[in-house]
Parts: C-alpha cells; sequence; structure tokens
C-alpha cells in the first residue's frame, strides 16, 4: 500500500481531483471516529465544515452498513448527492424480501444468543449486525455468534468488523456494487473511495477493473486497497486538499 500523503500519490490525487469524479466515502471510522456507543457517533466539527465545502465542489456519496435513515441523519447539511446504507443495498430491489428474511433470521439470531447480555443484534431491516464490543469474553462471543449463524436455514452473506458480524441477504447489492452503479449513473469517468473496515473490501477489490481510486484508514497488508491514510484523524487533512484543487 502507498501512504496518501506522500508526494507522488499527492500528485495522483490532485490530477483526478481535477476530473470528472465521483467522490465516495464510508462513515464510521471515515467520516467520524470510532466510539464505543454507535449511537453517538459524529463528525468532529471541522470534518463536517470540510465535508460541507467538498460536496458542493463534487458529486458525493456516503456508503454506509448502517441503515440509509441512520446515516442520513448523521451528515449535517452537507448536500451529498447519494446515500446509500445497509452495506450497498438500500435503496434497491428486493427490498420487502429482504425485509422479511431478515425478520426471521432476528428471532431465531436473538433466541440463540439470548445468554450472553453482552451481545446486541442491531436491526437494520435490511440486514443485521450483531455487536459484541461489550461482551466479556470477545472470542467466546464471536463462536457463538458464528455458531448461530451456521444453523441459519437459508444462506446468508457475512461479513466481520470492528467487533461486529455482519449479515446481509446473499444476492444483495454490497458497496462495491453500489458504487459502480453510481459511477455509471453519474456518468463520471471515476470514482474515489475511502472507507475502514472488512465491508469496504468489496469496494477495494475492484480496483483491477480500472477507473477507481481507493484509499483505506488505516494501513493493512491484506487489504486490497491501493492507498492509505495513516489513522481517521488524517480525514480533515485529506478533504482540505481534495477542496483546494477542485477548480471552481
Amino acid at each position: 500500500m502507498k501512504q496518501l500523503f506522500s508526494k507522488r500519490s499527492l500528485n495522483d490525487l490532485a490530477k483526478l481531483a481535477r476530473s470528472n469524479v465521483l467522490l465516495a466515502f464510508d462513515f464510521d471510522g471515515t467520516l467520524a471516529p470510532i466510539v464505543a456507543d454507535r449511537e453517538l457517533a459524529e463528525m468532529r466539527t471541522e470534518t463536517s465544515r470540510l465535508f460541507n465545502v467538498v460536496c458542493q465542489l463534487y458529486p458525493c456519496a456516503v456508503i454506509s452498513g448502517r441503515s440509509r435513515a441512520d446515516v442520513g441523519r448523521r451528515l449535517g447539511t452537507a448536500a451529498v448527492k447519494y446515500v446509500i446504507g445497509n452495506h450497498g443495498l438500500e435503496p434497491g430491489p428486493d427490498l420487502h424480501e429482504f425485509a422479511n428474511e431478515m425478520a426471521a433470521t432476528r428471532t431465531s439470531l436473538a433466541l440463540a444468543l439470548m445468554r450472553d447480555p453482552g451481545i446486541e443484534i442491531e436491526d437494520k431491516t435490511y440486514s443485521l449486525a450483531v455487536h459484541y464490543r461489550k461482551s466479556h469474553d470477545k472470542r467466546r462471543a464471536q463462536a457463538a455468534i458464528r455458531a448461530a449463524i451456521s444453523a441459519f436455514p437459508m444462506q446468508m452473506r457475512i461479513v466481520t468488523g470492528k467487533f461486529v458480524v455482519n449479515i446481509v441477504p446473499e444476492r444483495a447489492a454490497n458497496k462495491g456494487d453500489s458504487l459502480l452503479e453510481l459511477r455509471e449513473r453519474e456518468s463520471a469517468s471515476s470514482a474515489f473511495y475511502v472507507g475502514d473496515d472488512v465491508t469496504d473490501e468489496d469496494v477495494f477489490t475492484r480496483v483491477e477493473s480500472g477507473g477507481l481510486f481507493a484509499v483505506r484508514v488505516g494501513r493493512s497488508l491484506t487489504s486490497a486497497a491501493e492507498y492509505y491514510l495513516r489513522d481517521q484523524n488524517e480525514m480533515d487533512a485529506l478533504l482540505g486538499k481534495l477542496a483546494e484543487w477542485r477548480p471552481i
């Protein structure tokens, strides 16, 4: 991976900023710091200010694992052109079927995991997130979650994250599918995406298809992203550069 704030990488980014590009961002761990209580997640004041500016200069998307309504209310007054929730599937086709599948899955999952008070099931209507950050024995909690999932009668897509296991309908669009569809809808020559978690690899793995500039928050030897920021605190500097380079 290449550090985004190296001289060569910044030159590449500056060229991209002056092109017909769609910008897209994850929310938690990217636009906003990771916090212990997910309900308290929000952008820092300076990040929010800079993001507002960037959204006025570029077509922008936020593609989050949160529900669309949840992440939308955390974006303040930013003129975000596309808000995508539930790991890329919302809005989209088959939502009614996905909702029915998740309702049935949630019931069986709650029964299987009811003995561990540190495990919380977040129902996002079209997907589920099983959080175990508050569990005293995280290894045992993760094993219990996986055992419960393995008993499902229907196939699900499982994506792990930071003390969370995401459960998504198998045939649902992922973040990569969503970003490429938005790029086509926008008639953009390229797309720029920043994310920080395993779910963002669905975008990063599309780099080889061309027309995608992928940045991971935090260096990882296993990530498919070409560039990285050292940590979430560098987001303000990135947004500042994007605002600086865009022709008015």
